[in-house]
């Protein structure tokens, strides 16, 4: 392995942080960042609810998809930090939103992640 890759999945694995939290939070025009983001827009939908959670779900899936997607480059390795990348980033998302409907289809698609029930009540 090179050290230009090194250094991009580095750069990648540090852009994580800065995905999760773009999820709710629109990036303001001043700001400028070479970080993948995807903003995921879900005011259309009603994530209380199991319908709009699993709808909300797969949206982040596809974004952190679309911004993981980098990450591979075809080796186990790159596999790793792309699957690695995409489970972060599902997982912030689903906890900045902290709806427990969202949180519920988490926790389906994902038994064997521990993930904290966050509720509007224990922030």
């Amino acid at each position: 392995m090179n050290t230009s890759l090194n250094f991009r999945r580095l750069i990648a694995a540090a852009a994580i942080g800065a995905f999760a939290t773009s999820f709710t939070v629109a990036a303001h025009a001043e700001q400028s960042t070479d970080v993948p983001q995807v903003i995921v827009k879900y005011a259309d939908l009603a994530v209380s609810t199991p319908q709009g959670a699993a709808a909300l779900y797969q949206r982040i899936f596809a974004a952190a998809l679309t911004v993981c997607r980098p990450l591979d480059d075809s080796s186990l390795g790159g596999k790793q930090w792309k699957d690695a990348c995409i489970h972060k980033a599902v997982a912030d998302a689903v906890a900045k939103v902290d709806q427990p409907a969202l949180s519920a289809v988490y926790r389906a698609k994902h038994p064997e992640a521990a993930f904290p029930v966050l509720t509007a009540g224990n922030r």
